[in-house]
């Protein structure tokens, strides 16, 4: 029973939202108050116990997902500050699937932003609970009232303020326990009798005999209420709003009793989305949060560190993991020991002797760890994962290559590392141009990538500029056909294919199909004629990249007793997928992003004039605080190179934008034509 009790005793948060609402300076006074830590610490002063980072504290930015924990009256809480760029999403979303709650901050001074707006859809969409935190109340000129109607304008009436602000933000009130103010400063706006009345009615709900009980009885005891509040955070049918300053400390008590009374635990919140198989084979399986059973972990984060190694931070949430257990890494067949497990301190590692659902840990020094790994000790769990996250599609592009010669190696050792860490980077070896491409998000975070290799594992490189991830593909069926043959004395080489390739729906990816009959081509050499079309797709025919979007139809062919080798099958399938592309309307598609543009309202018109320069389509504008409004488009990312330095001079510095995938479509013919013209002679 003992477990059992430590399994009621864990609270999961993550601290999620826009960049700049003061997330890790909420989690320095989370730590200090519950004393953890001796007194808060400074995000100017790189002595946060969140940014431990190098760069971190050179750019005075959160740029990584850092773990905390605290323990205050019998509650284990472990805390995820995330960073809030939207370049480093790769880091903020997956702190999702290791929590119960969801805190989405906010900055009393610049109201509700884009990266808020995200974060609550996608806390929403992995049924996390939710809750509103509303930062910096201390700040000059906020209007804490109109701003509650404007979270209850984008996120739902649900959201209901918890307890309110006083005496200009010094303190807050609590709505929740307390019934009726009696003495003491009233609150800037609204009472505590409204917000109370709000919060019971919102909650009761929910449940048909609290319902009637309060009807009955007026009120209800909020002390009788807590699986029906459950009940309601797990629904989404209330979003709980609480105001603090993390720089004065106002209200930062009250949140934290508010995490150890009012939010679930690991058995009141709704399980996690485990799938058994794959693809459309998949089906939902339902974890048991029980100390006792097999044991199922996710892993949620791969770090580096200096004196452990390699880290895999996971999230227990089904059995026990001892020090020595045995764990199986998704369908790996070799079990690995676990020799050292460890709760997380920021940059600091605590030994721990066990973990129990509701757990955030890390395991050192296991090679095998990667993200996203499901961790068992059963075989029937071989197959088991989480329903994927919703990842955007990295589309900045950054040529790069080492200064140094013989440092090859090396670099992509060093990438290969990086990308493991972070699932929104991507390495890409370009054949054409015989060049490493790294993707990215946005600027930011190839710059963080960059300095990473120069300031973190010094070494030195070279890149050329942005690199757009163009696609190739066809706009109707055609056939190809090749023969290779070749004599060099002895026993030559000779492998004939003929296939037909047809356009599949975009997104579709690749689909190869042998409909070879009575053995034109052995099933021995049919694996060598994939490989050719492989080829030949990822070095692209009319453009040099890559050929998406195709099915291949292998229906015949010739083969030789003694010349037929697999060397002439690929051959002869990567000229024949050749010959069918250029036979079947090949055109390049580039990459559309949706953009989301923050400026002053009086520079409207001059952004929307620009944007239409840009081959961009304007689908609407959001009116926000304080004069500034969001202008909603989409843009071929190509266009957008320079966006940032011509946004600044439209806007005198005060804009910003962000960046995310949305899809693919042909470029205009002229484009094309100049694309492929840049292509010839590196294919000649």
């Amino acid at each position: 029973m003992a477990a059992h009790r430590d399994i009621a005793s864990r609270r999961t948060v993550a601290l999620v939202g826009p960049g700049g609402s003061g997330k890790t300076s909420l989690a320095e006074a989370l730590l200090w108050k519950a004393g953890a830590i001796g007194a808060p610490g400074s995000v100017e002063k790189g002595s946060t116990v969140s940014d431990g980072d190098v760069l971190e504290k050179k750019w005075l930015r959160s740029l990584n997902s850092s773990v905390l924990h605290f323990e205050h009256n019998g509650i284990t809480t472990h805390l995820i500050d995330a960073p809030g760029a939207p370049d480093f999403l790769g880091q903020s979303l997956p702190a999702l699937e290791a929590v119960e709650t969801a805190a989405i901050v906010l900055n009393a001074a610049t109201g509700i932003e884009p990266g808020a707006v995200r974060m609550m859809e996608w806390a929403r969409q992995r049924e996390r609970d939710r809750i509103v935190i509303v930062n910096r109340i201390d700040a000059q000129g906020v209007h804490l009232q109109q701003l509650v109607a404007q979270i209850q304008a984008a996120f739902g009436k649900e959201c209901l303020p918890v307890n309110l602000p006083a005496q200009g933000g010094e303190s807050v009130l609590d709505c929740f326990w307390t019934r009726k103010q009696e003495g003491g400063p009233s609150p800037d706006f609204s009472s505590v009798e409204d917000a109370h009345r709000a919060l019971m009615e919102q909650v009761v709900e929910v449940d048909a005999e609290a319902v009637e009980r309060y009807l009955n009885d007026g009120d209800v005891d909020p002390a009788e209420l807590h699986p029906t509040l459950e009940q309601a955070l797990r629904e989404g049918h209330l979003v709980p709003i609480f105001f603090v300053s993390a720089r004065t400390g106002a209200g930062v008590a009250e949140l934290l009793d508010a995490i150890e009374r009012l939010l679930p635990d690991p058995t009141e919140s709704n399980p996690p989305a485990f799938l058994e198989g794959e693809g459309e084979g998949a089906r939902p399986v339902q974890v048991v949060v029980d100390p006792d059973r097999h044991v199922l972990a996710h892993v949620f984060k791969i770090t580096q560190d200096p004196y452990a190694g390699k880290l895999g931070v996971l999230r227990v949430h089904q059995g026990t993991i001892l020090r020595d257990s045995q764990l199986y890494v998704g369908d790996g067949r070799r079990p690995f020991k676990v020799g050292h497990l460890f709760r997380l301190q920021g940059g600091k590692l605590v030994g721990v002797p066990k973990a129990v659902p509701g757990d955030i840990c890390a395991i050192a020094k296991v090679e095998e760890l990667h993200f996203d790994a499901v961790l068992h000790d059963a075989a029937e769990d071989a197959h088991m994962h989480l329903k994927p996250l919703p990842f955007p599609v990295p589309v900045h592009g950054l040529a790069i290559e080492p200064k140094r010669r013989g440092d090859e190696q090396r670099l992509h050792d060093i990438l290969q590392k990086l990308v493991s860490e972070d699932p929104c980077l991507r390495i890409e070896h370009a054949e054409g141009s015989n060049e490493t491409i790294v993707y990215g998000l946005g600027e930011l975070h190839l710059r963080a990538l960059l300095a990473r290799l120069t300031d973190v594992h010094g070494c030195q490189v070279e890149t050329r500029p942005p690199r757009v991830a163009y696609r190739e593909t066809v706009r109707a069926p055609a056939e190809g056909h090749h023969r290779h043959k070749k004599q060099t004395g002895g026993a030559g080489q000779f492998g004939e294919v003929f296939l037909r390739i047809e356009p599949l729906p975009r997104g579709a990816g690749f689909e190869f199909v042998d409909e070879v009959r009575g053995g034109a081509i052995p099933n021995n050499f049919m694996p060598a004629v994939e490989k050719g079309v492989r080829q030949a797709m990822e070095q692209g025919v009319l453009t040099g990249y890559p050929v998406v979007d195709l099915k291949v139809i292998v229906y015949d062919g010739k083969h030789h007793t003694v010349d037929s080798k697999e060397i002439a099958f690929v051959t002869a399938g990567r000229k024949a997928l050749v010959a069918a592309v250029q036979a079947a309307q090949p055109c390049v598609l580039e990459p559309i992003v949706d953009m989301e543009i923050s400026a002053p309202a009086e520079d409207l018109g001059d952004i929307t004039g620009d944007l239409a320069s840009r081959r961009a389509q304007v689908s609407g504008t959001q009116s926000g605080v304080d004069g500034v409004l969001t202008v909603l488009a989409q843009a071929p990312l190509a266009e957008l190179s320079t966006y940032q330095s011509r946004l600044n001079a439209l806007t005198g510095g005060q804009g910003s934008f962000t960046l995310a995938f949305s899809h693919y479509e042909p470029v205009p013919p002229n484009l094309q034509a100049q694309l492929a013209a840049q292509y010839r002679p590196r294919e000649e």
